[in-house]
């Protein structure tokens, strides 16, 4: 299948390619490669606003998203990466909900709009490593030159932009203008390339611009306050809380920066929302001047009545969700979690990661205490005890030996044979130990002495209480 507008085919699906055909060729001649061809009319104006909506939906992952017709997007992850598990997680993400949609796509990261422009399309894609100089191995088409540019370029002798970047600026300025100079620029980041960003209407937004520019971070905190009660009173109107805001600022040289804040749970507190914007403002350069400021609630929901104290509550439970806030903002959702616990025997797959206010039903027996921290995987160490039931008397881990002054056990635990065929046979024997400082750890034994298929008798450090 393809798609023409007149006669000249503008898009190719994989197998029309497979088949020899590309855009830019004639219909007649496309149909008399490939008889029986199906043929569909471009529709520009329905292409490019479906590529808006695309941008828009886009803003999941950063406030600076923007389309890039024909058949592009700009999304700027700067500051937002961390959010989504870092650049590798949020591509894979982004690939995923493109093909879920019936879409193909290829995307990239680099450190200027032009390399990850050029990689997506014609370096296979992925994260770009800083300063790696990819572009110079790429055809020229990369760098976006118009097609007559590109014609004369190849007549020049002229395949890849490395050659290019290598040759005298000033005859090529003089025959093409400044386009080649600029694109090159652009490429290597001595140009800024400014992305001017989608912004939904439909969206609760504020915005407000200045006769002075602002340079300091002391008058970045006043706007924010500003911006902040316009915002919570459009929300408080609407019964809505906010999920995720984006706060963008507008440079004196036409380019903008972002700072994006989510919140665990909808809120609309100013003072909560101010503290965490202005945790983020070191992330922001402001130039020669920021010139005006939006803040945009990129995603809201419903808000609801909570109690948060009561007379018949001698001790309310606290509200951890300002806590969470910050952390995730600052170390990212990945990392911020609570462990549930899971139905099963071996210690390692008896926890799970769920989202940090999630209500937990249920947890370990009161009777068998585990470790706060779990070391995965289990390390070495050394130990000596008596077989075939008797707690280790010392242990030497990391170089440090350590005396037993109290010990507990043992706990038998064996593998999942019901799930695991390899695990029929293994054993492992827990101890909770203390040494002479009063440190405590959970130490086992692989084997029970007496089947040699139940383990190698090797001891491991698997937590620390």
């Amino acid at each position: 299948m393809i798609t023409a507008i007149g006669r000249i085919v503008t898009a190719v699906d994989a197998s029309a390619a497979k088949l020899g055909l590309r855009v830019g060729i004639k219909l007649a001649q496309a149909q008399a490669l490939v008889p029986g061809l199906l043929v569909h009319d471009a529709d520009p104006a329905g292409d490019a606003a479906e590529l808006q909506r695309l941008a828009a939906e886009c803003l999941r992952y950063a406030p600076l998203t923007a389309a890039d017709p024909p058949d592009g997007l700009w999304i700027d992850v700067t500051g937002s990466a961390h959010l989504h598990g870092g650049e590798t997680w949020l591509l894979r993400d982004l690939l995923h909900r493109f093909r879920d949609q019936g879409w193909t796509a290829h995307a990239a990261v680099a450190d200027t709009p032009a390399v990850a422009h050029a990689v997506a399309r014609f370096g296979g894609g992925g994260v770009v490593p800083p300063d790696a100089d990819v572009m110079a191995k790429l055809p020229i088409e990369a760098l976006r030159l118009p097609p007559d540019v590109l014609a004369d370029l190849r007549l020049m002798g002229f395949e890849r932009v490395g050659a290019l970047a290598a040759a005298a600026r000033a005859p090529l300025v003089r025959r093409f203008g400044t386009i080649v100079a600029s694109r090159l620029d652009q490429a290597a980041g001595r140009l800024f390339e400014p992305i001017v960003p989608v912004v939904p209407p439909a969206l609760i937004q504020a915005r407000l611009g200045f006769v002075e520019p602002l340079l300091t971070a002391e008058a970045f905190r006043c706007v924010i306050a500003r911006l902040l009660d316009m915002v919570c009173g459009d929300l408080e109107r609407a019964g809505l809380g906010a999920r995720r805001l984006d706060l963008l600022f507008e440079r004196l040289d036409g380019s903008m920066q972002a700072i994006r804040i989510g919140l665990a749970r909808p809120g609309r507190d100013a003072g909560h929302l101010g503290r965490m914007l202005n945790e983020r403002l070191e992330q922001i350069d402001p130039g020669l001047g920021v010139e005006a400021m939006r803040l945009v609630v990129a995603n809201a929901d419903a808000l609801g009545f909570v109690q948060t104290a009561s007379s018949l509550v001698a001790e309310p439970t606290p509200d951890l969700a300002p806590l969470l806030d910050r952390l995730t903002n600052r170390l990212g959702e990945a990392k911020v979690y609570r462990v549930a616990a899971v139905q099963s025997d071996v210690p390692e797959r008896s926890v799970r990661r769920v989202p940090a206010l999630s209500r937990l039903n249920g947890g370990w027996p009161a009777d068998l205490p585990r470790p706060v921290r779990l070391l995965h995987p289990p390390q070495p160490v050394e130990a000596m005890a008596l077989l075939p039931d008797h707690p280790p008397v010392a242990f030497t881990w990391r170089r440090v030996r350590h005396r037993v002054r109290h010990a507990d056990g043992p706990e038998r635990i064996a593998g999942e044979w019901w799930k695991r065929d390899r695990e029929w046979a293994s054993v492992r024997d827990y101890f909770r130990v203390e040494d002479e400082d009063g440190r405590r750890f959970w130490l086992f034994r692989r084997g029970n002495g007496s089947d040699p298929d139940s383990g190698d008798m090797r001891w491991f450090l698997h937590g620390v209480f």
